[in-house]
């Protein structure tokens, strides 16, 4: 099983590639662990370990039981927003919103960030998205919220005690501030948002008090950092964490998008995390360039995390970079049915429904293929690339026939079909630059979907223009997923190869 190939050893941006958006930081020692946000997706919450900021290596997911992330009524985008991973007294806590019905905030713990977390700890009168925690000096425990509303919390419990206030919420004219984070820093409380709305207009402000309830007086440079009205290519920068390094240095971490084609250019993989370093000037932050190439840091990188482009599904469970759609029943997903393949079994829904048995991994490079040998005697499925119910591409099996299925909003068609004979067969999607020559209506990239022959030959059955499985077509706040789906029947697939084709 060959690795995805490594980095040089230059640091690049982004620093989590795909759909890794809302990042939380925090540092237990010479180590960094960070968290972020997974909308629809189970399980939740994915966790990861670096010791030089750039190396991340997903060990767990906080939310990976049933019990803890009831998601089955999530919309798409909607289910897990925005956590705060924080590092207190011997104890990982970890706070997010669940914005699917019967939801809200929650709070769970570890001793090791790589699990297993506890139970979640509802916050029932914690209004509000976004929550922040920090404790002041003599432990008091405070929680903000989207908003710069603020509450006293017994995290142990997710009481609140007494009337929650606003203590800054942005500039003037600035529209959706949320992400607060709450720090002490030298001699000052400091206030970190993010405001402009997650789109183009995002950036980040900050704001500082003697106290943690304030009063906040702004930074006069606000804000200090954003990429709105630029021709960057990094965009939607924002809702930022900040982190202090063992040799005293800082940085933020932050998401952004990298939009690609022409006009207003469309982001695919969803929001990425980036870091940028930061210096400290009259007791403000002052952050340096989002740059794709970082700079030089003050010790040496270590060894990028070896992650395999291959799973021959041996293992008795899925590994935590695979997520599926909402849930994930052992009668609906499984490995052990039939060892060395994964199983999944509809419950009567193609694609575009949202009960659909979808298991995919997020797409991490601009240009990138995906393969699976699927056997579907038993039903029909196959290989998708997935934004949301309403928007997808997908290659379906279904006995000796093989269809190309493509929902852009209301419209689903079949673009192609062609018989196959008798038996698996590998299904592959290709996604690659669009071809020359570039114009203003360009579009950022193409998607080819087709069989591969024995002899490793590739034939398309159709290419589409990838501009319609992108956030600005298709609204919401997540990325493209490419994975394996079941829509009737029981489909088995004897593994999966995802290769980066980014130069």
């Amino acid at each position: 099983m060959p690795p995805l190939p490594q980095p040089d050893g230059r640091p690049t941006n982004p620093v989590l590639t795909g759909l890794h958006p809302d990042p939380s930081i925090c540092r237990a020692g010479d180590d960094y662990y960070l968290a972020c946000s997974s909308f629809e997706y189970f399980p939740g919450v994915p966790l990861f370990h670096s010791r030089d900021l750039v190396h991340w290596t997903q060990i767990g997911n906080a939310l990976d039981r049933p019990e803890q992330l009831p998601l089955s009524a999530a919309w798409s985008s909607g289910g897990i927003y925005d956590p705060t991973l924080r590092h207190h007294d011997g104890r990982f806590w970890l706070i997010v919103t669940n914005c699917g019905e019967g939801g809200g905030n929650l709070i769970v713990t570890a001793t090791d960030p790589a699990g297993p977390w506890s139970d979640p700890i509802p916050a029932p009168d914690l209004p509000g998205i976004d929550p922040d925690l920090v404790w002041d000096e003599d432990g008091t425990c405070w929680c903000t919220v989207a908003g710069g509303r603020q509450v006293r919390i017994d995290p142990s419990t997710g009481r609140t005690y007494g009337t929650p206030r606003t203590l800054w919420a942005g500039g003037p004219d600035a529209k959706a501030p949320e992400a607060p984070h709450l720090y002490r820093i030298g001699a000052y409380w400091y206030l970190l948002i993010a405001e402009g709305g997650t789109e183009r207009g995002h950036g980040v402000s900050i704001a500082r008090g003697h106290s943690p309830a304030g009063p906040f007086e702004p930074c006069p440079a606000n804000p200090v950092l954003s990429h709105r009205g630029t021709d960057h290519p990094v965009q939607n920068t924002g809702h930022a964490d900040l982190v202090q390094g063992p040799d005293g240095s800082w940085w933020m971490v932050l998401l952004g998008v990298r939009p690609g084609g022409g006009t207003p250019g469309w982001h695919v993989l969803g929001r990425e995390t980036f870091l940028a370093p930061v210096t400290w000037v009259d007791g403000w932050p002052v952050v340096g360039e989002v740059a794709l190439d970082l700079p030089e840091l003050p010790w040496p990188l270590s060894p990028g995390p070896v992650e395999e482009r291959r799973d021959d599904f041996e293992l008795a469970g899925l590994r935590p970079s695979w997520i599926s759609l909402r849930d994930r029943p052992a009668e609906h997903c499984t490995t052990k049915e039939r060892p060395g393949w994964l199983t999944l079994r509809a419950r009567g829904g193609s694609l575009d429904e949202p009960d659909v048995v979808f298991t995919g991994r997020r797409r991490q490079h601009l240009s990138c293929r995906a393969r699976t040998l699927v056997d579907a005697a038993e039903g029909g499925g196959g290989l998708a690339v997935r934004l949301d119910e309403r928007h997808h591409y997908a290659i379906e099996v279904s006995g000796t026939e093989v269809r190309v299925i493509a929902r852009v909003g209301s419209l689903r068609t079949v673009v192609a079909e062609q018989a196959v004979p008798a038996g698996p067969v590998v299904l592959a999607v290709t996604v690659t630059d669009p071809p020359a020559p570039h114009g203003p209506c360009t579009g950022p990239d193409v998607v080819s979907l087709g069989v591969e022959r024995s002899d490793g030959t590739f034939t398309a059955l159709a290419t589409l223009d990838g501009r319609y499985l992108s956030t600005e077509v298709a609204g919401g706040f997540t990325g493209r997923v490419i994975g394996m789906y079941a829509a009737a029947g029981t489909v088995h697939f004897d593994w999966f190869d995802y290769e980066p084709l980014d130069s």
